[in-house]
């Protein structure tokens, strides 16, 4: 099951050693509940390999606004606990586990 990530917990779990995936989503938001099962999907395959979760933007608002989220979903990849990709809107499970496969090297 994908981690509910916080305003509050967000660094201690980028900073965690592993690599994160941080899925930025609304309940109202439509896209995102199509993206949901995927996220969670992968997120019990990389258990234990992959920090992921998700962030509600509008229960959190300074991690969103510290990383200029302006369009949900917006999904940020983490390593070594450096931002390096980013990807905005619905995206296949295989396309994210491309990208989470890429932060495993």
């Amino acid at each position: 099951m994908a981690q509910v990530f916080t305003d509050a917990n967000l660094s201690e779990i980028i900073n965690s050693g592993k690599p994160v995936v941080i899925d930025f989503w609304a309940e109202w938001c439509g896209p995102c509940r199509a993206i949901a099962p995927s996220i969670e999907e992968l997120a019990h395959e990389y258990e234990g390999k992959v920090e992921i979760g998700k962030l509600d933007v509008d229960a959190n608002t300074a991690i969103p606004e510290q990383y200029a989220i302006r369009n949900i979903p917006t999904i940020l990849f983490f390593k070594d606990g450096a931002l390096v990709d980013k990807h905005v809107g619905v995206a296949s499970k295989s396309a994210l586990a491309t990208k989470i496969e890429a932060l495993l090297k």
